[in-house]
């Protein structure tokens, strides 16, 4: 209505127009910023008050939400002295800390708020073509010291080199006059974006379209569908798919009209989601989720209350928070005696701070299923006294109410549910038939116990109506043997790495019938107090589902499990590979060769290109090398790794024309990673960017693969083009 769209000219108005808001950090640090919206309207610059001219910047597009109210802990700590309606925060994609804001009323605050979400939903609208162009904006208003609006070809050059764009001085000099129109010796905005179009034009995509093309000018629609055909493999529907790929990516309306497609409209094709290396039709939800529970890897968070490290970091809601937004489905809770009667969450006889129960509760209840509809599994280490857990238990029922799953008919073996229930399950200790003393005690088995070797088990005393609201029970793991024989559904063991590595090695097959029936929760060891990962892969060969990893920490390990659940809608549940699901054919992952359904593939991938790869150094002198690695996760027969050759300074668009080739002995468990790094000879390569993907969701043919940062966030627009062939060996 034209109201609302007055009122959001208003608040984009007082928005540019600048305001003081007061930024929160903790009950003590709370200080006044000025904050405006700059006339590109995706970037905000803000200043101290003491500063006279120093603005910084952050852009929209590094937004991810924008919540109102007290809904972060500074805000928590702070909200007696500022009303919810005055407070906001800005939540960063990434790893990068949350921004709270306090305005001087309710009105500043929403137009903030609305002002905010209405510009982040016009970036999320854009297309690629209008996406690249705002890129090359932003990089731009950079360069442009002055503000006049225009650059010269120093600073152009300047521009480039932090683009990470090494080129020929002539050339580039030949073009930037072909640019300015003007003849004014200058570029203004949008003809620094022609300039730098033409610059990057590339020759191995031209190429390619010409190969195609019937007259070298354009693709018709028959053209595109043979490239379909041939390429990319795609077989039946090809014809139709060229004209809705011509509908959806040509930017000329003549070329539409002709059903043919430019170079541009291909190029746009190319670097589209549907020509990136995964395939999309894997990306929604396609599996059976009415499975029991014990079929699916479920994507699972250790000590999910630590940001940093396991002795000193400090315990945050907030953490619970990044997981469950990052899909994750199975967090932990290790509770302690707190003061005045109140159960804390930390990591017990260290350094890390505390954190109240009843909040981790809220925000559990709170954030359960924003991602993802499907069962989220609490793990509780339970360290309370009796009166303490009586309290934990009254904050379960209350505060999580019917979200509430809970098998309170003892001595039925209930089937495990499917995803289906999308219910909150609490796992934990249970009294139950291996100890019948009156009082419910049980022993104790958990990290610290295990982390300690030499203490005796301690018993301790539960509180029934604690334990009737657990619907997995943890008991104490015997041996395959015992467990095949007694063991019930709902009962799980959890498993050090070291552990969980020994049995794998010793009783492999044993150990992936187990996990057909019995959920098994695999943790880091207690001596990785800096919070590092252990490689998963390992244990998803196993079938374990419970594969609790550090989500607070980048890196392979991290992106091996992002890239695992990027697949089925990001839901976190994964139906396991049939070949660890079947009870009556056993697989064991050190002998792949000998089930009886053998067929290895060969995988081969031709590294073509990269497009503007990242600066890893922030020099202005220093470009990089670049060099990409494929490296293959699943059975130890298939863990190989091979590199290209590193070209000298050239970020911006390096050819290496190099194909790599694997042989794939079990397909369905392998996840593959694309790594470019920034060759050193002297130390060890810089990273630049990731991206990891499951083997069953390649897409064959000509493919970008959009790089992703050390913390699993887009670093648009770099790519690295590649051609992807898999044949039957």
């Amino acid at each position: 209505t034209w109201s609302a769209c007055s009122e959001q000219g208003q608040n984009l108005e007082a928005m540019k127009a600048g305001m003081f808001l007061r930024k929160v950090k903790s009950r003590m640090w709370k200080r006044l910023r000025h904050y405006k919206l700059q006339e590109d309207c995706k970037t905000i610059a803000y200043k101290s008050s003491w500063a006279i001219t120093s603005y910084s910047t952050f852009s929209i597009s590094d937004v991810e939400a924008v919540r109102e109210g007290h809904q972060s802990e500074a805000l928590l700590n702070v909200a007696d002295d500022f009303p919810a309606d005055h407070c906001f925060t800005l939540v960063f994609r990434g790893r990068r800390g949350n921004l709270d804001l306090v305005a001087d009323s309710a009105k500043e605050a929403q137009a903030w708020i609305q002002g905010i979400r209405v510009l982040m939903e016009n970036m999320e609208n854009m297309d690629e073509s209008t996406k690249l162009d705002q890129w090359i904006s932003d990089w731009f208003l950079k360069a442009d010291l002055n503000k006049d609006g225009r650059i010269n070809f120093k600073e152009a050059k300047k521009l480039l080199k932090m683009m990470n764009v090494d080129m020929n001085e002539e050339h580039a000099c030949c073009l930037f006059m072909m640019a300015d129109k003007s003849e004014s010796g200058t570029l203004e905005d949008q003809e620094f974006v022609e300039f730098y179009k033409m610059l990057t034009e590339r020759t191995e995509v031209l190429d390619l379209f010409q190969d195609y093309s019937s007259d070298g000018q354009s693709l018709s629609q028959c053209d595109l569908e043979e490239f379909l055909r041939e390429e990319q493999l795609e077989g039946e529907g090809s014809y139709e798919h060229a004209l809705q790929l011509i509908d959806c990516y040509e930017p000329s309306d003549t070329a539409r009209k002709n059903h043919s497609m430019s170079v541009d409209g291909f190029l746009m094709y190319l670097t589209s989601p549907e020509g990136s290396i995964f395939n999309l039709e894997r990306q929604g939800l396609f599996q059976d989720m009415s499975q029991p529970l014990a079929h699916y890897y479920i994507s699972s968070s250790h000590n999910t209350y630590l940001m940093e490290d396991q002795l000193k970091g400090p315990s945050s809601v907030e953490a619970y928070i990044q997981a469950l937004k990052r899909g994750c489905r199975c967090v932990e809770v290790d509770c302690w005696n707190g003061s005045n009667g109140e159960p804390v969450v930390y990591h017990g006889h260290t350094l890390t701070s505390k954190i109240l129960l009843k909040d981790v509760i809220a925000t559990i209840a709170n954030y359960a299923f924003k991602a993802s509809e499907y069962p989220l599994i609490v793990s509780i280490e339970n360290h309370c006294s009796i009166e303490q857990q009586e309290v934990m238990a009254r904050y379960f029922r209350d505060i999580l109410g019917d979200m509430l799953l809970t098998n309170t008919v003892e001595g039925v073996s209930s089937e495990l549910p499917s995803p289906e229930v999308r219910k909150i399950l609490l796992k934990g200790k249970k009294i139950g038939k291996e100890s019948e003393s009156p009082t419910g005690e049980v022993s104790d088995e958990d990290e610290a116990a295990e982390m300690n070797k030499d203490s005796p088990k301690s018993k301790q005393n539960l509180c029934k109506k604690l334990s009737d609201l657990m619907f997995c029970k943890s008991i104490h793991f015997h041996s395959f043997e015992h467990s095949r024989m007694s063991a019930k559904p709902n009962e799980m063991s959890s498993f050090s790495e070291s552990k969980a590595r020994k049995y794998s090695k010793e009783a492999g097959s044993d150990f992936v019938l187990h996990n057909t029936r019995q959920l098994t929760r695999v943790y880091p060891s207690g001596m990785r107090t800096d919070s590092s990962n252990y490689c998963p892969v390992d244990m998803w060969n196993m079938g374990c589902q419970i594969v609790a990893l550090n989500f607070q920490t980048a890196g392979m390990e991290m992106d091996l499990n992002d890239g695992l659940f990027t697949q089925n809608g990001y839901s976190g549940y994964i139906l396991k590979s049939e070949i660890l699901r079947k009870k009556e054919r056993l697989f064991d992952p050190e002998n792949p060769e000998e089930r009886e359904d053998y067929h290895p593939l060969l995988f081969s991938v031709k590294v073509i290109s990269g497009q503007q790869l990242p600066k890893v150094k922030q020099k202005d002198w220093s470009i990089v090398d670049p060099l990409v690695r494929v490296e293959i996760y699943g059975v130890p027969l298939d863990q190989v790794k091979q590199e290209t050759k590193y070209i000298d300074n050239n970020g911006f668009n390096p050819h290496w024309n190099e194909t790599l080739q694997f042989k794939i002995h079990t397909p369905e468990l392998a996840l593959v990673r694309f790594v470019v790094e920034d060759y050193d000879k002297a130390s060890r390569n810089d990273f630049i960017g990731q991206y990891t993907l499951p083997f069953t969701c390649i897409q064959p043919g000509y493919r970008h693969v959009h790089l992703l940062s050390k913390d699993g966030t887009s670093i648009h627009p770099s790519s690295i083009y590649v051609h992807i062939k898999i044949t039957e060996l």
